[in-house]
């Protein structure tokens, strides 16, 4: 037996591909994976209204839901919540949505990556912060011993392309080094609307990166709309496939 888990990621409600959620919603009704994890962006601009929308729909799924925030889930239009409480909107559709997930196959370890604000432009790119790398490390140091899969989610991925000098995260390379030698099988995320699934190596050390694509109508590098099922179980054991929007999938 395994966990199955369908993973979606810049939902961008605002922007949102209706076609694309109803697809997702009909899957999980007809599949019941054990969660829906959805690795950022929920929200195009982090509106009341978007994150009502996506309160809704979310809710509506019927199973389990994992949430990480991704660098659109904080308000664009209010400086001064952006500042002073960036992540208010995104926990309330947590704390509304999110119901407890539980494995005896796989386990998952939020990693933060957004920031409210950085000291370049854009700041839509990722930042690993030496606080939000601690306490994901702390979460992986409990794990010592444990023969579940682990999984590490995040919004923006660790490194950047391969084959390319730069990388767009801040911190990503120590996070990517850190969390591999603390034990992590993979790390999950989205950002880019480009799916991957890799073996990347950094520092002496090699770890899964797995993305997914958009679920919105915010489509990049002619990568479709989609999301990612994958499939765990103990020990590192992982499978992933693409679900594209308007293909029907093989019977499983």
């Amino acid at each position: 037996m395994t966990t199955r888990l369908f993973h979606i990621s810049d939902v961008h409600f605002g922007t949102e591909d209706r076609a694309a959620l109803d697809a997702l919603a009909a899957a999980v009704a007809a599949e019941r994976p054990a969660a829906v994890v959805c690795t950022g962006d929920l929200t195009q601009r982090a509106k009341r209204r978007e994150y009502a929308a996506a309160r809704e729909w979310f809710a509506g799924l019927g199973v389990p839901v994992v949430l990480e925030p991704g660098n659109h889930d904080m308000p664009y239009y209010n400086p001064w919540e952006r500042f002073t409480d960036p992540f208010r909107r995104f926990e309330r559709l947590r704390a509304a949505v999110a119901g407890g997930f539980e494995s005896p196959d796989v386990v998952l370890v939020p990693l933060r990556t957004t920031v409210r604000a950085q000291t370049r432009i854009p700041w839509s790119d990722g930042v690993v912060k030496p606080a939000a790398l601690r306490e994901t490390l702390a979460a992986l140091e409990a794990l010592k011993g444990d023969p579940r899969t682990i999984i590490v989610i995040a919004h923006h991925p660790l490194l950047g392309p391969a084959g390319k000098r730069r990388n767009p995260t801040i911190g990503g390379d120590t996070a990517f080094t850190r969390i591999a030698e603390a034990g992590a099988h993979a790390i999950i995320s989205g950002h880019v609307h480009v799916p991957f699934d890799e073996q990347r190596r950094k520092g002496g050390q090699v770890m899964r990166t797995i993305g997914t694509g958009t679920l919105s109508t915010r489509l990049r590098h002619d990568a479709p709309a989609c999301w990612r099922v994958i499939d765990c179980a103990p020990g590192g054991v992982i499978e992933t496939h693409l679900r594209l929007i308007g293909v029907v999938p093989p019977v499983i």
